[in-house]
């Protein structure tokens, strides 16, 4: 057999999963026990293992399972397990050798599989490993390495296209998981939807102006256009990934608490389940959350706008052009620690809320940041068109109440005074804070998204050399973690370590900024017709940047399979419909050639009609979206039947075709090293070639020696129990 390519500085030597161990601060007897478990743990399901010295007291563990069988049988039950659930057209071969072939590996199955075998219950299967909980605290992380060939490759070619092509997204689909290709999937075809309202919003702003009734007429059927077209888009690629049904295999959370165990009439299991009259007494909890939340920001937004106004049209005196960026400051203070404050809340309630399934708690919990980001994003734009516009010769006057934040620069009384007569309003108020959250804030949000995580990067890494060397020259400077790397894996290994301290991933953060970006066009688009040319542009640039953050900024995410957006589609509707509403008020109020009603109510038409109106029609469309959710939780003789059918197929194949495997140590004794084995060895390494990747997975030999080489590592980097004491 021809020897394998020898290893490059970009290769992965074949590993499939690293494992990092870090024990900064427990005791070596606790330890060396622990990680013998994470030993014992893996070699149950047959991986292959290979340990090394990681930083700051952690071991990087490293796993493939090239040659399995148990992993082989997993990736078997999980073809046939989607086929039984209606996520497989077809019926895998019996014969799983045969069905293993017939159809190839993606590398997003490949890791997911393995990611299951890592933390499934031991009940199920798995290792049951838990990375910082309970008695699996030290395994700090496990990840998969990143491929640099192709993340070189597919940063180069991307900023070479404008569109991406449907196999750009099943690439990405294959390498990092459903979850992932959705995302880039939406972003990309609202980017090309983009092309349309970028025009049109160009040309209304040339030929039409502001507040054009024809623009929002065009803006809201484009809206509508593309949530319809994306729902039938997301369908599409469903079918195409292999992934319509996915849903229906749900896995119970670990922290799900049953109330009580039942026997199911129909299946006949016996299964665990809480309360849904019980969870939804929970779940009316939401309703205060979202009545506080609401309070606590709109105050303090609310608080800043009259400060801002107050400082920008009534005060006269000295510091006046620096002043006004106080509320601003302010915000950027007191939201995000509220935020936090409020989206802590929100977890504990979801947590309350002790849903069986992490599809169903995470799609709880993203309707409650929802609610978040709706104050906080959109809340500023809503008090200038709707307070300030309409009442804002009401208000002024009364504002003087903030006089204090500008008392210590005034030189005379009169500066703080609001005045009591023709105070006109800023009519161009409301376009420029529309361009600064469709322009302004969008480059703001792409600096702190893209540039200062890595500036922050760097900046750590240069700190952490020149502590080094300031304690090399105290001679005080520890030994390295690289100083017993071998000279061939050196490089390697330190490309791990750095992988090791990168963040994790989280899809659903820049699925919420695109939403949001949606929220924009949809609402207030009609006060400046170039905001989806703004966006236009800022997507483009998006999709580019979120492809290199992946790559460069973030550990390799572990694929995950999805048939959706998930609820940010709910979201999506939403918007949608509240665009209409927002957009026609905006163009009634400011149908006078653009100059609003000037501060006074009483140049406003037929308002108590179209609040009649609004309320009327919009509680309606909200009952009838409340009956439609409370029907889908109903059962039914039908579905009672389908679900009776499905079982007894399941069961059936299962009975049939499937044993259960036995979890067993792999042999306890490792092969013994002698003269002959060595030399034995040199003599087929010389055969087949030198090559570096054999090598990293032969300098220990089975389970045991990569126990015993962590537990001298352990020994040497713990601090001794004496002085961890003191």
């Amino acid at each position: 057999m021809a020897p394998k390519p020898k290893a490059t500085a970009l290769s992965n030597y074949d590993v499939d999963y690293v494992i990092s161990y870090r024990f900064t601060d427990t005791s070596k007897s606790e330890a060396t026990a622990q990680f013998e478990k994470v030993i014992q743990a893996l070699a149950r399901l047959g991986f292959t293992i290979e340990v090394r010295n990681g930083d700051n007291c952690s071991l990087l563990v490293f796993i493939k399972t090239e040659g399995s069988k148990r992993f082989n049988n997993e990736v078997y039950r999980s073809r046939v397990k989607d086929w039984l659930y209606g996520v497989r057209a077809a019926q895998p071969d019996r014969e799983a050798h045969n069905a293993l072939t017939a159809e190839s590996l993606s590398e997003a199955e490949r890791y997911r599989i393995i990611h299951q075998m890592l933390t499934n219950p031991k009940a199920e299967g798995g290792a049951g490993i838990t990375p910082k909980e309970g008695e699996w605290k030290n395994v700090e992380s496990m990840f998969p390495l990143h491929d640099l060939v192709f993340n070189k490759q597919w940063v180069k070619d991307w900023s070479l296209k404008t569109f991406l092509s449907i196999e750009d997204l099943d690439e990405i689909r294959n390498r990092l998981g459903e979850k992932i290709g959705f995302y880039f999937a939406f972003t990309q075809s609202y980017f090309s939807f983009l092309m349309f309202p970028a025009a049109f919003g160009f040309s209304a702003w040339v030929l039409l102006g502001h507040f054009s009734p024809i623009y929002a007429i065009v803006s809201t059927l484009w809206c509508v256009t593309f949530v319809e077209y994306w729902k039938h888009q997301e369908m599409n690629l469903a079918i195409r990934w292999g992934v319509k049904g996915v849903s229906e295999i749900q896995e119970k959370r670990r922290d799900f608490k049953p109330e009580k165990e039942v026997r199911d009439p129909i299946t006949g299991e016996t299964v665990q389940i809480f309360p849904a009259t019980k969870r939804l007494g929970r779940q009316a909890l939401a309703i205060p959350f979202a009545l506080v939340a609401s309070l606590a920001l709109g105050s303090l937004i609310a608080i800043c706008f009259g400060i801002e106004i107050f400082l920008s049209e009534i005060y006269s005196g000295p510091f006046k052009s620096g002043l006004v960026y106080l509320p601003t400051g302010l915000l950027t203070v007191f939201v995000p620690t509220l935020t936090t404050l409020l989206s802590g809340a929100a977890t504990k309630l979801n947590d309350y809320e002790n849903w069986d399934t992490s599809e169903n708690y995470q799609s709880a919990l993203t309707q409650k940041v929802f609610v978040l980001n709706f104050i906080t994003d959109y809340l500023p734009i809503f008090l200038t068109a709707f307070v300030y516009v309409p009442f804002g010769s009401l208000i002024v006057p009364y504002l003087d109440i903030f006089h204090l934040t500008a008392r210590p620069f005034a030189t005379n009384e009169n500066q703080l005074k609001a005045p009591k007569a023709g105070f006109q309003i800023n009519p161009s108020r409301l376009r420029s804070q529309v361009i600064y959250f469709t322009v302004t804030a969008q480059i703001v949000g792409f600096a702190m998204e893209n540039v200062v995580p890595y500036l922050k990067r760097q900046g750590f890494h240069k700190y952490q050399e020149m502590k080094t060397e300031r304690a090399a020259k105290k001679g005080g400077a520890s030994p390295g973690s690289a100083i017993n790397d071998h000279p061939e894996e050196a490089e390697f290994l330190d490309r791990v370590r750095s992988e090791v301290e990168l963040e994790v991933y989280d899809v659903t953060v820049d699925l919420r900024e695109m939403v949001v970006q949606f929220g924009y066009l949809a609402l207030f688009s009609v006060v400046w017709p170039l905001t989806p040319v703004s966006f236009l542009i800022n997507d483009w640039i998006e999709l580019r940047s979120d492809a290199a953050k992946i790559c460069l900024e973030m550990q390799r995410p572990m694929p995950a399979r999805a048939e959706s957006i998930g609820p940010w589609l709910d979201s999506l509707s939403f918007l949608s419909w509240l665009g209409s509403v927002t957009s026609a008020a905006l163009v009634y109020l400011f149908s006078n050639d653009g100059l609003g009603p000037d501060g006074t109510p009483a140049t406003i038409r037929g308002w108590a009609l179209l609040i009649t109106i609004f309320f009327s029609e919009h509680i309606y469309l909200l009952v009838r979206m409340g009956v439609r959710l409370a029907v889908t939780k109903l059962d039914s003789p039908g579905m009672q039947k389908e679900r009776a059918e499905k079982f007894m197929v399941r069961k059936r194949y299962l009975e049939e075709s499937l044993g259960e495997d036995a979890m067993e140590l792999v042999p306890t004794q490792s092969p013994q090293i002698t003269r002959a084995s060595l030399e034995e060895d040199a003599r087929q390494d010389s055969l087949q070639g030198s090559n570096q990747e054999e090598h990293f997975w032969h300098r220990q030999r089975g389970w045991q020696e990569s126990a015993k080489v962590g537990a001298s590592l352990i020994d040497k980097m713990a601090p001794d129990e004496g002085k961890k004491s003191q």
